[in-house]
């Protein structure tokens, strides 16, 4: 099985730059999701972390 995937990938030109492309584009993500966190608000995050936390009564009606 392993021969057949092997002989299918080395007929397909230029196929090495494919996992360059995916490499950078997760570290692009990365960095972005990384960009993010270090620039939101505190008070935003300390909200949504104590939101499980508090009670509503409400909820469900």
């Amino acid at each position: 099985m392993l021969k057949f995937i092997k002989y299918h990938l080395t007929s397909i030109g230029h196929i090495e730059i494919y996992p360059l492309i995916s490499f950078v584009i997760f570290f692009l993500f990365f960095l972005a999701v990384l960009a993010m966190v270090f620039k939101s608000d505190k008070k935003f995050i300390s909200k949504m972390q104590n939101l499980p936390l508090e009670d509503s009564t409400n909820r469900f009606e």
